[in-house]
């Protein structure tokens, strides 16, 4: 039962990231593209906004594949997990809680990819 409980765990989480850097890398699910969402980034801060647009779109989207098929999953937890890390830099002015726009979402996913990256992808994976 435990792999099956971290099948779906990865596929939630790996699938969500898939959707995320889709939505920066190619502008699909309702997404703005690296052009758009690199001009967010630069309007917050974040320089140059289109590639720093595309590398969260590639750790995102490569990295969701990674930790949703369990293949090299160590490599894709890391990929989320520095993803989630330059997301937690640009919501930390707003403090932990969500509500406020903190930090508190991408922290758990943090702590979700680094547990499982310990405890490993499970029997149903690649």
């Amino acid at each position: 039962m435990e792999d099956l409980g971290i099948l779906i765990i990865r596929l939630v989480l790996g699938l969500s990231f898939v959707g995320h850097g889709s939505q920066k890398l190619f502008g699909w699910f309702g997404g703005y593209g690296i052009k758009g969402t690199g001009g967010w980034m630069e309007s917050v801060g974040i320089k140059p906004g289109a590639f720093m647009a595309a590398l969260a779109g590639i750790l995102e989207f490569v990295g969701g594949l990674l930790f949703t098929t369990g293949l090299f999953f160590t490599l894709g937890s890391a990929m989320i997990v520095i993803a989630m890390l330059g997301a937690m830099k640009v919501h930390l002015p707003n403090g932990y809680w969500a509500d406020k726009g903190g930090i508190e979402y991408p922290f758990v996913i943090v702590a979700v990819a680094i547990g499982l990256a310990l405890i490993g992808p499970g029997a149903y994976s690649m």
